[in-house]
């Protein structure tokens, strides 16, 4: 049984929980190693504090949950079966003292909770797992660690993909497919999410969509991407110069790595997630451009793309050794240019190390 589930069930024994439900995708692979998208399907884990737990997974999907690392029960339903009657019927297989659950309440919809609910109306359902699943993912093992130190690599080969695909007149859109494509090749079938290429003003969109505008001489262009590799993710993000932009683009590029640079090197055991939002905020207000700098510092990751904790003003949480999050600083000015600089990284005893090496410096394609 994996560490982590381990320390699920003992904490379930703590607070008096007879079942867990958890349903996440995400969240369910990080428990039990087997990853799975199952669309509108129902895919659960169910944990007991003393039993075994099982895997509840669409039909389709029983066999390859059975071959995975995953070595307990594994339950499933056809498309024309009532799934909620199924889990009841294993659950009271295993305890017929079923009083009080533990749902991801962060994810939990309320057509599935009440479906749930329909089948142990007695029941409690107050206790939620978010806040102990954040916490155990908080802290990262070395093996996790080093499947994301891989992760960190294939961005890094992503990046090298995505500057050499740049020419004048190719669309944002041609060079996201050019990225995949090659990464594809290479064994890499899926992203942490949507890869992002923006380039000059549409760069101005924190979270724009790549489309068919056209890359230019003479302006910046935006990449934001990762990769999901054995279950972990990466996520950096990089902007480069093709050809000569002006001296205001290129003024706010060198401010947003200084803020950059400066953050990074104040992790470190002890520094609370907002003193590191502050480092860098103050450097970019300072400059002029505060206004201009319209989200956190950065972001937890690990099994997901966006975990817990959030790199922001006013947060009092101390970092520790073993988190991995992102520094992410952006200026974003309408019309003009979007810079963002990003690497995700993992805090050592006295610092701190990335796990993108793709270069910082200004860089012109």
């Amino acid at each position: 049984m994996k560490k982590q589930l381990k320390e699920l069930q003992q904490w379930l024994k703590d607070h008096q929980v007879d079942v867990a439900f958890v349903n996440a995708p995400e969240t369910i692979g990080y428990f039990t190693g087997y990853e799975s998208d199952p669309h509108e399907r129902i895919l659960a884990l169910l944990v007991f504090p003393e039993s075994n737990p099982f895997l509840f997974t669409p039909a389709l999907e029983i066999d390859d949950a059975k071959n995975s690392e995953w070595n307990y029960d594994v339950f499933g339903y056809l498309d024309n079966e009532d799934p909620w009657k199924i889990i009841a019927e294993k659950v009271n297989e295993v305890t017929s003292a079923v009083t009080n659950w533990a749902v991801e309440k962060d994810s939990l919809t309320l057509n599935r909770f009440e479906a749930l609910q329909n089948y142990f109306p007695t029941s409690q359902f107050k206790t939620d797992l978010t806040p102990m699943i954040q916490r155990l993912k908080l802290i990262k093992t070395p093996d996790e660690i080093a499947t994301m130190i891989e992760a960190g690599k294939w961005a890094d080969f992503a990046f090298e993909v995505g500057f050499n695909a740049i020419k004048e007149g190719i669309m944002e859109q041609e060079v996201v497919a050019e990225i995949e494509y090659q990464l594809k090749k290479k064994g890499i079938m899926q992203m942490s999410f949507d890869t992002i290429v923006l380039a000059g003003d549409n760069a101005a969109s924190p979270h724009g969509n790549p489309g068919e505008r056209k890359i230019k001489k003479d302006e910046l262009v935006l990449f934001d991407l990762g990769v999901v590799y054995n279950g972990y993710t990466s996520d950096a993000t990089r902007t480069v110069a093709f050809g000569e932009p002006s001296k205001e683009a290129k003024e706010i590029y060198d401010i947003v790595l200084t803020a950059h640079n400066a953050a990074l090197a104040a992790v470190k055991p002890g520094i609370t997630a907002g003193e590191l939002d502050k480092i860098a905020r103050d450097i970019i207000t300072d400059a002029g451009f505060g206004p201009y700098f319209n989200h956190r510092l950065g972001h937890g990751l690990g099994s997901s793309v966006h975990e817990y904790p959030s790199l922001m003003e006013g947060n009092p949480l101390v970092i520790e050794e073993g988190m991995c999050f992102s520094i992410e600083p952006g200026i974003y000015v309408p019309g003009v240019a979007g810079v963002r600089i990003e690497d995700c990284l993992y805090v050592t005893k006295e610092g701190c190390e990335v796990f993108t090496h793709t270069p910082k410096t200004y860089t012109t394609i």
